[in-house]
């Protein structure tokens, strides 16, 4: 019985943990995590690490992948409300993928342009863009920078 009880226990502390790191991955079962930086405001870029977004989903299954696109620099502009990738923002955003602004960047530019930028509302501000790099590599994630 005291095998029984402690098998249990064991059981029940897997199954707790397994929650606990659940709730913090949204892709529990994913077999790539990445990690795409935009950091300049280039439309082709911008374009081409969308693209990459969208390949690695159809390759690896949206459920297989975890992506996250970090925009700092003048790549934020990618993030900005009006930007003609809004559209596929959205599409990417509905398949899984996460995107973060860098509010370093959010700061400077609203310095620069006399106003905060009004964002996209599937970009998720970030205290800084290379920590967030940092945080995602050190959790597993390979960065890509296209």
């Amino acid at each position: 019985m005291k095998k029984i009880s402690t098998m249990l226990l064991i059981l029940i502390a897997t199954i707790s943990s397994y929650q606990i790191q659940a709730g913090e991955d949204n892709k529990p079962f994913a077999e790539e995590r990445i990690v795409l930086q935009i950091s300049d405001n280039n439309p082709f870029k911008q374009t081409l690490v969308l693209n990459v977004a969208t390949n690695l989903i159809k390759n690896y299954g949206q459920d297989k992948v975890d992506i996250e696109i970090v925009a700092f620099g003048p790549g934020l502009r990618l993030m900005f409300k009006e930007n003609v990738n809004s559209s596929r923002i959205q599409g990417l955003s509905t398949s899984g993928v996460k995107f973060s602004a860098c509010k370093n960047t959010i700061a400077g530019m609203t310095k620069k342009l006399g106003h905060a930028p009004e964002l996209n509302s599937n970009a998720v501000p970030v205290s800084a863009g290379v920590v967030r790099i940092i945080d995602l590599q050190n959790k597993g994630f390979k960065l890509i920078k296209p």
